[in-house]
């Protein structure tokens, strides 16, 4: 008994971009434009509030932690529009977020550690008390 060779390639279903995926894709361009434009002028607004002498910290915090929610905002839209991963199976989508997830967790983890021991350091460890130098001139 011979085996015949098979001839036909397994492929996947691309489908040509239709009027549908390109409306599709020139809303989420738009929707990506405003946002990007709006973190713009979140960032020129914080630093002229720098150059303010007496300026809020806890107003630049806020606009930091929006810039940070519009750029996940935009990082959602580029996967899932034109990573087609919103198109995936709901097991194919949690097995690329759920690890992205826990990576975001360990890298904050660090830092928060990081920060305690640096704070740890400078309060228990006087040689390793961080020092700010004073500007010559008397500016």
């Amino acid at each position: 008994m011979e085996h015949q060779a098979i001839a036909s390639e397994v492929t996947f279903h691309h489908h040509v971009p239709g009027s549908e995926n390109v409306r599709r894709i020139i809303k989420t361009f738009w929707l990506l434009s405003i946002i990007t434009i709006i973190e713009l002028g979140m960032g020129f607004t914080i630093y002229f509030i720098h150059k303010n002498p007496d300026f809020s910290h806890g107003l630049v915090l806020g606009i930091k932690g929006a810039i940070v929610i519009l750029s996940l905002a935009k990082a959602f839209y580029i996967v899932s529009i034109f990573m087609h991963l919103g198109d995936e199976i709901r097991n194919m989508i949690m097995t690329i977020v759920v690890p992205l997830m826990l990576f975001i967790w360990f890298i904050a983890a660090f830092l928060w550690d990081g920060n305690s021991y640096k704070n740890l350091r400078n309060n228990y460890d006087k040689h390793f008390q961080e020092r700010t130098t004073e500007k010559k001139g008397g500016h």
